[in-house]
């Protein structure tokens, strides 16, 4: 951990190698730990969590890392085994069924979170929310609004600036809305890019497009921390002025695929920076 309390982590969704390897990897790279998914086709899979994230934990810790947090799910198993490896947050990005309207579906996960809080206070560990565009809680806001009933040991926010910035809600006000229930930061970035009518991507919209009255179409495109929406150092300016102390993970998130090597190495270096 780091002099004001601060550690990184990352996200190993990217990396399918064996666990040995991984935490060589994830070693060699800068981090003081990782977040595991607890997925099929991963290093722990859902189905023997138990062993394999008492295993994870051992071998992480062989080369020096922690793990932080795991994205998976929250059943009982899972949560019994975070306990048991001492694995402190199960992290989740929580979906929206837009049919059913987002007030019935924020108390509908409201009566699951209450059935929850039982073996969560009996076993220590937090579910983090993570905020997330499109059809999901989408920003600061509605996490609060999701979980502000909630002790923070039980139910906890994970801020993500970038979904966040995706959004158009801005970090001075977001970092405020979550800071009670705050348990984890992730960094990430993006930017909206204009799509055609039929998929390919477009910088600007074309002469043809604008003469013919197509309505503008966009998607997400995930790059370097320094050139995203999200402005990187006016989030640690928040999180230092409110003495943040605890996991920042970077999530590896590249729409570049093949440069996720290269550039979660030059994230981390420039979060690091910003912490100096």
């Amino acid at each position: 951990m780091g002099a004001e309390g601060v550690f990184f982590t990352v996200f190993t969704k990217p990396w399918k190698m064996p666990l040995e390897q991984l935490a060589a990897f994830v070693r060699k790279l800068g981090f003081d730990g990782v977040e595991l998914p607890v997925r099929p086709g991963y290093q722990v899979e859902p189905a023997a969590v138990a062993g394999g994230l008492a295993e994870a934990v051992k071998v992480m810790a062989d080369y020096g890392l922690r793990i932080a947090s795991i994205a998976g799910p929250t059943d009982e198993p899972t949560i019994e085994a975070c306990a048991a490896a001492g694995v402190p947050i199960i992290r989740i990005c929580v979906q929206i069924d837009p049919a059913a309207g987002y007030l019935a579906e924020e108390r509908r996960l409201q009566r699951e979170y209450g059935a929850l809080v039982p073996i969560l206070d009996r076993c220590g560990v937090t579910v983090g929310i993570q905020n997330h565009c499109d059809f999901f809680v989408p920003h600061a806001m509605a996490i609060r609004s999701l979980i502000g009933r909630y002790d923070r040991r039980h139910f906890a926010a994970v801020w993500d600036p970038a979904h966040c910035a995706l959004n158009g809600e801005m970090p001075q006000l977001a970092a405020d809305i979550v800071w009670d229930h705050l348990c984890m930061v992730n960094l990430k970035n993006a930017i909206w890019r204009r799509k055609e009518e039929g998929g390919a991507t477009l910088r600007v919209a074309s002469e043809a497009q604008a003469t013919q009255g197509v309505a503008a179409t966009w998607e997400h495109y995930w790059t370097a921390g320094r050139e995203g929406f999200c402005h990187w150092p006016t989030v640690v300016h928040e999180l230092r002025k409110r003495n943040y102390r605890g996991p920042v993970c970077l999530t590896a998130e590249y729409s570049d695929h093949a440069a996720t090597d290269r550039l979660i190495a030059e994230d981390l270096a420039f979060a690091k920076s910003l912490w100096a």
